[in-house]
């Protein structure tokens, strides 16, 4: 919990009496590689810390293909953002990618301490402020950049993940072909 504790304060302190309240609403995790945190067209109700491993969030189209739409790396916040604010289904799956520990909280627990220690909406606030600029940013690069500046930036902000995960997934974050992803690949190694 301590990762925890580090992980929030840097974004937004919060107050001792705020940490008494909410640290023990959190609960250790472990998700073996391939579990899901939350699978698509369930309600979520748990948001989560990600203290070590690595999360994909994905969705299908009507053929049944995937598209990662993010990688959640050790230390940053997992859930099912959307559902969690409308209750509704979900419709972004989370998967382990590797062996993962993660702190868990019932997201309506959390928000009903809100009122009482401002300092907690405060972070909420920040984190999906975080996120927001984060998917657009994302969204701004896959029409604007070509393939080969977006893997740049994928190696720039997500060092070493390439050992990781298959190459198939980082092709699909990319919004590319594995074939292409190769293609790339290649053409730095030559450099070297």
């Amino acid at each position: 919990m301590d990762q925890l504790q580090l992980y929030f304060n840097e974004i937004s302190p919060l107050s001792g009496q705020t940490w008494d309240e909410i640290l023990p609403l959190f609960r250790q995790e472990r998700i073996a590689k391939n579990e899901y945190f939350i699978k698509q067209n369930e309600v979520a109700r748990k948001i989560g810390f990600l203290e070590t491993g690595v999360v994909r969030a994905f969705f299908l189209n009507s053929q049944g293909k995937e598209y990662n739409k993010q990688f959640f790396v050790n230390q940053s916040i997992v859930g099912a953002y959307s559902s969690l604010l409308t209750g509704e289904p979900n419709l972004v799956a989370q998967q382990a990618l590797t062996d993962c520990i993660v702190y868990t909280c019932d997201h309506a627990d959390l928000v009903s301490r809100f009122d009482a220690y401002p300092d907690l909406e405060r972070l909420a606030r920040k984190i999906a402020e975080f996120y927001f600029i984060e998917k657009e940013k994302k969204e701004i690069e896959i029409v604007l950049l070509d393939a080969k500046q977006r893997y740049i930036i994928f190696k720039d902000e997500f060092p070493g993940l390439e050992q990781l995960v298959a190459q198939y997934h980082i092709a699909s974050y990319l919004g590319i072909s594995a074939t292409q992803l190769s293609r790339i690949r290649h053409q730095f190694a030559t450099k070297k």
